[in-house]
């Protein structure tokens, strides 16, 4: 049975956003990147794995190493899926904001 992974989850671990973080902007190996946490190297691995799984991350050989970097598509999909959410609470922040000066002119 293989498991699907929701990329909601993946990036729900602060691990995970922070190898997100380090892949942005150049390509890393698994050692490199495992060097920057106090884990385990096995349990970076496995943030890897599941990074990698949900297509955030994508794997490039070059020689005997894998390079991880990050994948701007997949992190554009989920852009586009909050982008409705934060113009919501924008807006509703927006509001509160003119309400409060309003009560504070009326002082």
């Amino acid at each position: 049975m293989q498991l699907r992974r929701d990329v909601f989850q993946a990036i729900a671990d602060p691990t995970r956003r922070a190898i997100l973080l380090l892949v942005a902007s150049q390509a890393m190996t698994a050692g490199a990147i495992a060097s920057n946490f106090d884990s385990a190297r096995p349990t970076v691995s496995k943030h890897l794995q599941i990074l990698t799984e949900c297509e955030l991350l994508n794997q490039e050989q070059q020689g005997r190493e894998i390079y991880y970097q990050l994948n701007p598509q997949k992190m554009k999909e989920i852009a586009d899926f909050i982008e409705p959410f934060r113009m919501l609470w924008d807006d509703r922040f927006n509001k509160l904001e003119s309400i409060m000066k309003s009560h504070q002119l009326k002082k």
